[in-house]
């Protein structure tokens, strides 16, 4: 009966080993969160004060882009884009809005392009799209973040006088 009462002690202390839980370290549960999180999706778009009371994640997403493409087109409008580059209709202008509300535009030429003059017409576009209505930045995870997204503008063709 001694030897089982030991032997009943021994297996005792030795099975508190099986209940222990690893605890997982921090950086481990960091690098499960970040591969969690989707870092091509934002959880809100930018947005400007016109499309704010619109609810709908993608009816505000939509009403972003046709509000900053008017935008743009308006101010561009008043310039000789038209005139200069009569064939040119459409400009991809690559957009960035940082984290706090400043925003780069970038026209967006193909890597062969040589029938315009791409120096030009990147100095018409910084000089002509300034002073926009604030913008609020993208959120992730309830802080904002620096979005890209690439818009095309169309060069209304003018009359010549």
């Amino acid at each position: 009966m001694k030897q089982f009462f030991f032997f009943i002690v021994f297996i005792f202390f030795n099975s508190c080993q099986y209940f222990e839980k690893k605890v997982p370290s921090e950086k481990e549960l960091l690098q499960k969160e970040l591969k969690s999180i989707n870092w091509k999706e934002v959880d809100e778009y930018p947005t400007v004060s016109d499309c704010e009371t619109i609810t709908d994640k993608k009816e505000r997403q939509k009403c972003f882009f046709d509000v900053m493409s008017q935008l743009i087109q308006q101010k561009l409008d008043v310039d000789s884009l038209s005139i200069l580059y009569p064939d040119l209709d459409t400009i991809q202008v690559k957009v960035t809005i940082f984290p706090n509300s400043k925003m780069k535009f970038e026209p967006q030429f193909q890597k062969d392009s040589v029938a315009y003059d791409t120096i030009r017409i990147d100095s018409i576009l910084h000089a002509r799209l300034v002073d926009f209505p604030k913008v609020n930045p993208a959120i992730k995870r309830g802080l904002p973040v620096k979005t890209q997204f690439i818009l095309p503008v169309i060069i209304k063709e003018k009359n010549k006088k």
